[in-house]
C-alpha cells in the first residue's frame, strides 16, 4: 500500500522543491475524501496516492502530481475548480477539471454522457497532454485493482481500456503503461487464453535462458573490445502481444522472432551502427526483419535499430540497439520531457506533441469534421485507434494509415493539393493505375500528380478508408 511518505521519498529523488505543494495537495485530498471507501474497503485516498506515485515514477512535474492527488475531488466531493485554483494554482485546477467527468445532469441518457466524456478525454491532448497522462495513471491503478468490481464491470472496463487507453499510451510513446494495460485487460476478457499464453511463455523462457546468456556474454565482449560504453538487458514480449501474434499467423511460440529481445544501449548514434556491424559479424541476420527506426522514427518518436539474428542452435533472437536517451523515450515517450528540467515544461511538451506526433494532426482533423460525439468517437476508433500500417512516401517519409487505406488516402494524408492532383502511383516500383489499390505495411509509394487537375473524381468517395479523405472529397465535389 502506497503512503504519502513513499510518494514524497520518490519525488525527492528528482524534485525536492515540489514537496511542500504536493504535501498540501495530499492533505486537501485526504480531507475531501474523508469517510469515502473504495470497493476493496480501503480508504479512498489510497487511489489518488497510487495515481500520484505512478506519475512520480515518470518524474512528473509538481503540478501534475498535485493534480493526480486531486483528480477525483471535483467529481466525488464538494471541492470546486475555483477552490482548487485559489488554494493551489490555475494549472492544477485546469488539470483536475480536465480529468473530471461531465455531470450526468447535462444529458438525457447514459450513452450520450459516456460519449461526451470520452470525447473530452481524447481531445484534452490538444490543450494539455498532461491530462491524458493523469488519466492513464488513473486507469492503470484502477485496472490493477479491478478484482473488486463485478464481472460485468471488469469486462466493460477491460474492453474500454483496450479500445481507448491502450492506443493513447501507444501514441504518446508510453510503452510500459501500454503493455501492462494490455495484459491486465486480456486477463479479464479472456482468462483462459491469458493463463495458457503465460504458461507457454514461461516454458519457452526456461529453455531459452542458456543461449540468451551465451549471446549476452558474446555481445558484451565484442563491445568491450571496441571500448563502446554500453548496457544490456533482455525484454520479453508481453502476454497480449504474444497472443495476438499467434492469433494472426505465427504458427507457434517457437517461431516468434521477437518473443525475446536483447536490448543494447550505447552512448551515441555512431556506436549504434558499429554495434550493429559487430552483432552481424557474429550472428547472421534475418534480412526481412531488419528495421532502422533511428533513420525512420515511429510516429510516437520511438527510435531504435531492430535486427533479428540466428543465435546459438539456430534460434531466432531480436536485438534492439539504441542510445540511452532513446531507451528512456522507448519506455516513457513524451513524458521524458519532464527530465529536461525546462522552466516551462508544460509548453515544451505541448509544442513537441503538436510538431512531432502524427496523432495530434489526425485527431485535430477528425475533431473538426464531426460535431456529434458518437460519430467523433467511432471515427477516432476506426481511423486512429484501429490496426495501422506504415508506408513510405517518395522522399522516404514514414506515414501511418489505418489498415485498409488506399492510394487516395495516402495522397490526402500527404496534402490536400497532392490529393486533388492525384493521377496514379508506383507501389514498390510497379505502376498502379487503380487508385483504390489497398496499401500494405512497408509499401514504398511514389504518388504521381497532374498539375491541371482541379478536383477529385466522383467515384473516389467509395475508394477511401479515412474520414479526412472522405470528408475532403465530399467538400471538393460540392464545389
Amino acid at each position: 500500500m502506497i503512503t504519502i511518505e513513499e510518494l514524497i521519498k520518490n519525488v525527492k529523488l528528482y524534485n525536492k522543491s515540489g514537496v511542500k505543494l504536493i504535501t498540501k495537495a495530499y492533505e486537501y485530498a485526504n480531507l475531501m475524501h474523508d469517510g469515502q471507501k473504495r470497493n476493496s474497503g480501503e480508504p479512498y485516498i489510497i487511489h489518488p496516492l497510487n495515481v500520484a506515485y505512478i506519475l512520480s515514477e515518470m518524474h512528473a512535474d509538481t503540478d501534475t502530481i498535485c493534480a493526480g492527488l486531486l483528480h477525483d475531488t471535483i467529481e466525488d466531493t464538494k471541492a470546486t475548480k475555483e477552490e482548487i485554483e485559489n488554494l493551489f494554482n490555475s494549472d492544477i485546477a485546469n488539470l483536475v477539471d480536465g480529468v473530471t467527468k461531465i455531470s450526468k445532469m447535462n444529458f438525457s441518457n447514459k450513452v450520450d454522457q459516456e460519449m461526451a466524456n470520452t470525447r473530452k478525454i481524447i481531445t484534452s491532448v490538444k490543450n494539455d497532454i498532461r491530462i491524458i497522462i493523469i488519466k492513464l495513471a488513473d486507469r492503470l491503478h484502477n485496472m490493477r485493482t479491478l478484482e473488486f468490481k463485478s464481472e460485468f464491470k471488469q469486462k466493460e472496463n477491460a474492453l474500454e481500456t483496450l479500445e481507448i487507453y491502450v492506443p493513447f499510451a501507444y501514441y504518446i510513446g508510453a510503452y510500459r503503461i501500454k503493455n501492462e494495460l494490455e495484459d491486465l485487460s486480456f486477463s479479464y476478457l479472456n482468462p483462459f487464453e491469458y493463463r495458457k499464453t503465460e504458461e507457454e511463455i514461461g516454458n519457452f523462457l526456461h529453455s531459452a535462458n542458456s543461449y540468451i546468456y551465451q549471446m549476452l556474454t558474446c555481445i558484451d565482449n565484442l563491445l568491450k573490445i571496441e571500448k563502446i560504453p554500453h548496457e544490456m538487458k533482455t525484454r520479453t514480449k508481453n502476454i497480449y502481444g504474444v497472443y495476438n501474434s499467434l492469433k494472426n499467423g505465427v504458427k507457434s511460440i517457437n517461431e516468434m522472432h521477437d518473443l525475446i529481445s536483447i536490448k543494447i544501449m550505447v552512448d551515441e548514434i555512431k556506436n549504434c551502427y558499429i554495434a550493429l556491424g559487430l552483432i552481424h559479424s557474429k550472428y547472421n541476420p534475418l534480412n526481412e526483419k531488419f528495421k532502422d527506426y533511428i533513420y525512420n522514427p515511429k510516429v510516437n518518436l520511438y527510435r531504435s535499430i531492430h535486427t533479428t539474428v540466428f543465435g546459438p542452435h539456430e534460434k531466432l533472437v531480436q536485438t534492439q540497439i539504441r542510445t540511452f536517451e532513446m531507451d528512456q523515450i522507448a519506455s516513457f515517450g513524451i513524458m521524458t520531457y519532464w527530465d529536461k528540467k525546462s522552466k516551462d515544461v508544460r509548453n515544451l511538451m505541448q509544442q513537441e506533441f503538436r510538431k512531432k506526433f502524427e496523432f495530434y494532426k489526425s485527431l485535430t482533423e477528425i475533431d473538426s469534421i464531426f460535431e456529434n460525439n458518437i460519430d467523433f468517437v467511432e471515427h477516432v476508433k476506426s481511423d486512429i485507434f484501429s490496426d495501422t500500417i506504415y508506408v513510405y512516401s517518395q522522399n522516404g517519409e514514414m506515414v501511418e494509415l489505418p489498415k485498409g487505406s488506399t492510394i487516395i488516402d495516402l495522397a490526402f494524408k500527404l496534402s490536400d493539393e497532392i490529393g486533388i492532383k492525384l493521377m496514379g502511383a508506383k507501389v514498390n516500383g510497379e505502376m498502379v493505375n487503380d487508385l483504390g489499390y489497398i496499401l500494405d505495411n512497408n509499401d514504398r509509394v511514389t504518388i504521381l500528380t497532374n498539375d491541371e487537375a482541379l478536383s477529385p473524381k466522383d467515384d473516389w468517395i467509395d475508394k477511401v478508408r479515412t474520414s479526412y479523405a472522405k470528408n475532403k472529397i465530399k467538400q471538393l465535389l460540392k464545389k
